[in-house]
């Protein structure tokens, strides 16, 4: 192709394209290249100091022990009894596996496995896996990883039960239910970190902007990203809050969250609780509005998590302490605020998420149009805690109880156990003389409905509409 074809004014079958507008680059796509080219190699200076290690470091020790101590006092207790290096030494032995007791260290053992797939949904939920990537982490952990795009939950859940992917993005319900033999084979899976918090909101079309009671929504279609997910648990939560049942009084179907704008575009859905960065997506396209976001209803909600079967971990031990090193160092640089900007620009390309930078910014900073004409600021619309708290497993399985996905009686703490990759301390405490509390359930609300995760049968008895 000439120059003098490039720029003819006279063609109509060619965009008439000068230079770049910042004089630098030949177009638009060059520029954003070069752009994210300095994002990255900024995130990866930042990453490399030894401030940045330091803090890395103690995010990943500080999210072992909070994990075993949520009770802050209790922590406080335990330390003073027994010490610093006793209480390493206790921490350690209590981790749900062995092999991973050097988990807060250096993995010290030789890598069973070094080269990795991972698949993730193109979603804001899965930056820590994806920016791990271009960023170096698993590289630097001697891990050479593939992160696949892969275009929906079932094909998540199949290519793992198919061992085609060796870790993956989970929606955070989902290895409960394949654990569990819901929807597929039993299979145990576990949950080693929560990708993200928050992250999600309930989008409705432009022509609904009238129509924001619940109440009036009888006979309304919304779509979820799957039947075991956080979305379609927290929109079956909020309508039936309203007092609509779920299951008769509106329609739920279940579209890849690529899928959901266009659906909205077309008319096929009136709305849908989604993931990020699809809510704001429907706004940048004008086509719809954000109803509310989900920390509205449960702030710090648990949405995608980052997993792996049990059988990987107990064949590949030194590998899953590799791989959990590689993606709480992403967590521990996506929960900085300052970072936010940057990283919109490394999972923007078309290998990651293929969004404008504009709308990925406008999720990760917090700072955001709602459709309303209202420019919003929520700094934690999007979160990075990586803790899997097993009181939040315990609620997804009352709500899977709730509406009939589970049949008979669920020991609900010993399936959270199982699958959430999180213990308290309650053995070596014991063998210290120290008293016990439960160190892995702490109580949240949702719509100011208090969870107690001791009592889920009575909280499942006490809504008013469920399948139960």
């Amino acid at each position: 192709m000439s120059d003098e074809r490039f720029f003819d004014p006279y063609d109509a079958d060619r965009p008439l394209l000068m230079r770049c507008s910042c004089g630098r680059h030949g177009n638009a796509s060059e520029h954003a290249a070069d752009t994210r080219a300095d994002a990255v190699a900024e995130l990866r200076r930042r990453s490399s100091t030894p401030e940045f290690e330091s803090y890395s470091n103690a995010f990943i020790e500080a999210t072992l022990v909070k994990a075993l101590f949520p009770q802050d006092a209790l922590r406080r207790r335990f330390l003073r009894a027994v010490g610093r290096g006793t209480a390493m030494a206790a921490i350690s032995s209590v981790l749900p596996i062995a092999p991973l007791q050097a988990m807060a260290q250096e993995t010290s053992g030789a890598l069973e496995k070094t080269n990795l797939k991972i698949g993730f949904i193109p979603i804001t939920c899965a930056t820590p896996l994806i920016m791990a990537h271009p960023l170096g982490f698993y590289s630097k952990q001697g891990l050479n990883v593939e992160v696949v795009k892969t275009a929906g939950w079932a094909l998540i859940r199949d290519k793992m039960l198919n061992k085609e992917y060796d870790a993956t993005h989970f929606l955070s319900p989902m290895p409960l239910a394949i654990s569990l033999g819901v929807g597929s084979n039993p299979t145990p899976m576990n949950v080693a970190t929560i990708q993200n918090t928050n992250g999600q909101a309930i989008t409705l079309h432009i022509k609904h902007k009238d129509r924001r009671d619940p109440k009036d929504w009888k006979g309304f279609k919304f779509a979820v990203p799957f039947e075991y997910s956080m979305h379609n648990f927290l929109l079956r939560y909020y309508v039936a809050e309203a007092g609509l049942d779920p299951d008769r009084d509106i329609q739920i179907r279940v579209v890849p969250p690529p899928e959901m704008v266009a659906n909205l575009r077309a008319g096929n859905i009136d709305g849908y609780l989604g993931p990020d960065p699809f809510n704001q997506r429907a706004v940048f396209e004008e086509v719809g509005f954000i109803h509310l976001l989900t920390k509205e209803l449960w702030n710090g909600h648990p949405c995608c998590a980052f997993g792996t079967s049990t059988e990987f971990i107990q064949k590949n031990p030194n590998t899953f302490v590799a791989l959990y090193r590689a993606v709480l160092t992403a967590a521990a640089m996506a929960r900085d605020a300052k970072n936010r900007e940057l990283i919109a620009k490394v999972i923007a390309p078309q290998a990651y998420l293929n969004q404008p930078e504009t709308v990925l910014a406008q999720v990760l900073t917090g700072k955001f149009a709602d459709g309303l004409g209202n420019v919003r600021t929520v700094p934690d619309r999007a979160d990075f805690d990586p803790m899997p708290w097993q009181s939040m497993a315990v609620w997804m399985l009352t709500q899977m109880k709730r509406w009939g996905y589970l049949k008979g009686d669920v020991n609900y703490k010993q399936v959270a156990e199982k699958v959430f990759l999180l213990t308290d301390a309650k053995k070596q405490m014991k063998a210290l003389d120290l008293k016990v509390a439960d160190g892995a359930y702490p109580k949240f609300s949702v719509m100011g409905k208090p969870f107690d995760p001791d009592k889920p049968d009575a909280y499942i008895a006490s809504f008013a509409i469920k399948r139960v």
